[in-house]
């Protein structure tokens, strides 16, 4: 349950058709400590009602994680959240995204699945959410695993893709585990606000698409644009109106890291700056960009942790949400 199930309910009592008793059923876990609000699986503590005190629901954490716990995981948060709200997995191996594609056939996309260097509008919302697997479904899943194929993206002739993601080599992002994907389970919300993902490099692309995909499993509409690294300034230029005319900026960089400062000297949208650990020797990992980032003489750039891709979606994400929130708002006033 998040915050709009929560208005949705209210609205439900205050017409009549859901009754006081009943809804006091729905809220009586509460999520602030009362001994509800979570599902002990023994291998792990769910948070169920994180969507309603953040708006967003717990992320699944793959990396450590067998395939049988992250499905396992993912079936708990799908029957707490329903139908409303997709489930996001981030670091997952190919052996985690077989084993989701056997658990929710037809309802999973993964970073990985549009065209590399493409840039566009985010896909439409995979089919609806029939159901979460049965617990044998579970093991079945995990111990025969198999490569499946499933496309939520097309590339145009023109290079553009309905897709938020990237099929680069994961491995090219060095803090990314080798063939690890971010993955959303179910549909993905209507979008509200706009974010733009700017990825300096090819090579980059990987964390680009885990906040690209992150921010549009989150509610905000998302476009990406590749390769407009300050090698080639007359790049950045060239896309300065798409730049300003968003609700908040994702810019993923290694090398020196310097692009988040270059596109905060050019609007004023808040830039949300990601360094990545791609780079020579002197890189040290990521490390020289996100000390370039921290000391930006460019005002309106925070930064995240080095290829953070998923933190800075979430955050561009609730940025998006609420600015079009407080548009609405106005809107109403009299």
């Amino acid at each position: 349950m998040d915050t709009e199930d929560v208005r949705l309910l209210l609205d439900a009592v205050a017409s009549g058709t859901v009754r006081p008793d009943d809804a006091l059923a729905r809220l009586a876990a509460g999520p602030l400590g009362d001994g509800g609000g979570w599902t002990d699986l023994g291998y792990a503590r769910v948070d169920t009602h994180r969507g309603l005190r953040t708006g967003d629901p717990e992320v699944v954490y793959a990396a450590g994680k067998t395939p049988v716990q992250t499905v396992g995981i993912v079936a708990e948060l799908r029957r707490t959240s329903g139908p409303t709200r997709p489930t996001l997995v981030t670091r997952a191996d190919a052996a985690t995204v077989t084993a989701l594609r056997a658990g929710w056939p037809g309802e999973v996309t993964t970073s990985a699945e549009a065209p590399a260097g493409a840039s566009g509008e985010a896909s439409a919302a995979p089919p609806t959410v029939t159901g979460p697997p049965t617990a044998a479904g579970h093991a079945a899943a995990a111990a025969h695993a198999t490569p499946a194929g499933h496309t939520a993206a097309t590339a145009t002739a023109t290079g553009h893709a309905t897709g938020v993601g990237h099929a680069v080599s994961a491995d090219h992002a060095a803090g990314m585990p080798r063939g690890a994907s971010t993955v959303v389970i179910g549909a993905l919300p209507p979008a509200r606000g706009r974010v733009v993902v700017v990825c300096a490099g090819t090579s980059d692309a990987p964390i680009a698409a885990e906040a690209a995909l992150t921010a549009r499993a989150s509610g905000a509409g998302v476009e990406t644009i590749m390769d407009v690294g300050v090698a080639g300034l007359h790049r950045v230029l060239a896309v300065r109106d798409r730049l300003a005319g968003a609700d908040c900026l994702v810019v993923v960089a290694g090398m020196e890291g310097a692009l988040p400062s270059v596109i905060g000297g050019l609007v004023s949208t808040p830039v949300v700056a990601v360094p990545t650990s791609v780079g020579y020797g002197a890189s040290f990992g990521g490390l020289t960009a996100l000390l370039g980032m921290l000391t930006s003489c460019a005002p309106g750039v925070v930064v995240c942790n080095i290829d953070n891709g998923f933190g800075a979606g979430i955050f561009a994400a609730r940025v998006a949400r609420r600015s079009t929130a407080e548009i609405r708002a106005d809107a109403r006033q009299p």
